[in-house]
């Protein structure tokens, strides 16, 4: 292979083989016109081979690549891809990677070893905040160890940013005008050590995330290289891909549908409530914040993320009641608030006839179906006479009192007054305040 013409190669796709070598020193490929390189799923254990100064597309991930990154990369001025992901990659991330700033729209080196025993660590370089190109940034299973990088909200065609299963830490800091994130699709910062109020400023102003797509056909998020090759233009797409998880599982997603968005903040230690805002992102086909440390009410609010397919609130603390308005999301196939402190009745209908129990588990405080703790109404306790004037109350008035409950509070005694109007005191005092009473508790059941 090496004896190819080293002046005319300039595609070279070796994937999904059982290629080994590179296993002592780094390779510089000899190819000086490569424009495409794609080694995907062999067997390399050595350092990362060394493509020329000409490559547009470099991806070698899914090998036992070993080692740190090479200066030498950061040489590739027209490089638009680099994915080194799920290699045995480790040190830190080189700031020189900003030397690709005019052209790099894909960025992937998660589910390496950047420090640690073997994992990328540290803090990540500020200079990826100069890559005014980049959509698609993948760093999750790692050990970088930082706070959230807030200033890759400055990053304009940032579509899918990919934290987690790392050491990111701390708050996530206020929204700024220049820090907008404006075209993100899909956030992950799972795993992590967060200890902030959940970001409200930007629930308010993910403006990608509040549009409700509607495609006419199934596309995906990908870049499209245009490679000049003996006169004529070849494309050569690649789709992006991540794992996230969905509906209670870890996914991996080799394409990326161009419609999802998803935040998944879960296995952190975010507290306080769930901002209101965010039901204006109405767009949101996944939200996972479980595994927090979040309290109060589930905000009604969600109720108007009709679009969303995935719900996760488990592993929380929130209190009250699950909003009825959440039956209004009628795609929702997974919905779990288990091990939080709700009460009430569980909403009926839709989509929420279709859950287990498993959903509800760990709320001794919520009844209904599924549940086999069914919900009663409140029954006030018969009334006990409190004098021996009123203790005289005849079999025929305690009838009528009974009717009273069985057929409506107000019926029963309006029936019970027009007969026994001898004792109209005493039918004042005993029901007309617990006839109030329980126009509150109807009140109430409205409401909720």
């Amino acid at each position: 292979m090496w004896n190819i013409s080293k002046e005319t190669l300039e595609v070279l796709d070796l994937s999904r083989n059982f290629l080994t070598g590179f296993d002592q020193h780094s390779v510089v490929l000899p190819w000086s016109r490569l424009h495409y390189v794609r080694l995907d799923s062999n067997m390399p254990q050595g350092p990362l081979p060394i493509p020329p100064p000409s490559t547009i597309q470099y991806s070698v991930s899914g090998n036992k690549l070993r080692g740190e990154i090479p200066p030498l990369l950061c040489n590739m001025a027209s490089l638009m891809l680099l994915d080194l992901s799920s290699n045995n990659l480790n040190g830190r991330i080189p700031p020189c990677l900003a030397n690709l700033s005019k052209s790099l729209l894909v960025l992937d080196l998660g589910s390496n070893d950047f420090n640690g025993e073997n994992q990328f660590q540290g803090q990540l370089p500020r200079s990826l905040a100069n890559c005014m190109m980049l959509e698609h940034l993948v760093l999750g299973n790692n050990q970088i160890d930082d706070i959230f990088p807030f200033w890759l909200g400055a990053v304009p065609h940032l579509k899918v940013l990919i934290l987690g299963y790392n050491k990111f830490h701390g708050e996530m800091g206020s929204w700024h005008t220049n820090f907008r994130f404006p075209q993100l699709c899909a956030i992950d910062l799972s795993d992590n050590e967060f200890t902030s109020d959940l970001p409200s400023e930007y629930f308010q102003n993910w403006d990608t995330m509040k549009l409700t797509n509607v495609s006419n056909g199934l596309w995906y998020l990908q870049a499209n290289t245009r490679i000049e090759m003996q006169g004529y233009t070849t494309n050569f797409p690649y789709n992006y891909s991540m794992t996230i998880t969905n509906k209670g599982m870890q996914r991996f997603y080799e394409k990326i549908p161009d419609i999802l968005k998803a935040i998944d903040f879960s296995g952190n230690n975010f507290i306080g409530q769930i901002p209101t805002y965010i039901g204006n992102l109405q767009g949101l086909h996944l939200l996972n914040l479980g595994d927090n440390n979040l309290s109060g009410p589930i905000p009604s609010s969600l109720g108007n993320l009709t679009q969303l397919e995935s719900l996760d609130l488990s592993k929380n603390k929130f209190s009250g009641e699950i909003p009825w308005q959440l039956t209004r999301m009628t795609f929702l196939g997974f919905f779990n608030v288990s091990d939080n402190h709700l009460t009430g009745p569980i909403p009926q209908g839709k989509q929420f006839a279709t859950f287990s129990n498993t959903s509800f588990d760990g709320n001794p405080g919520l009844c209904g179906t599924p549940l086999s703790r069914a919900c009663h109404s409140p029954e006030a306790p018969p009334p006990t006479p409190s004098s021996s004037k009123e203790g005289s109350v005849s079999k025929f008035d305690w009838k009528f009192a009974l009717m009273g409950y069985g057929s409506g509070i107000v019926i029963g005694i309006s029936i019970g007054y027009s007969l026994t109007s001898w004792k109209h005191e005493w039918f004042v005092k005993t029901f007309g305040n617990r006839q109030r009473k329980w126009a509150r508790i109807e009140r109430m059941g409205l409401r909720s």
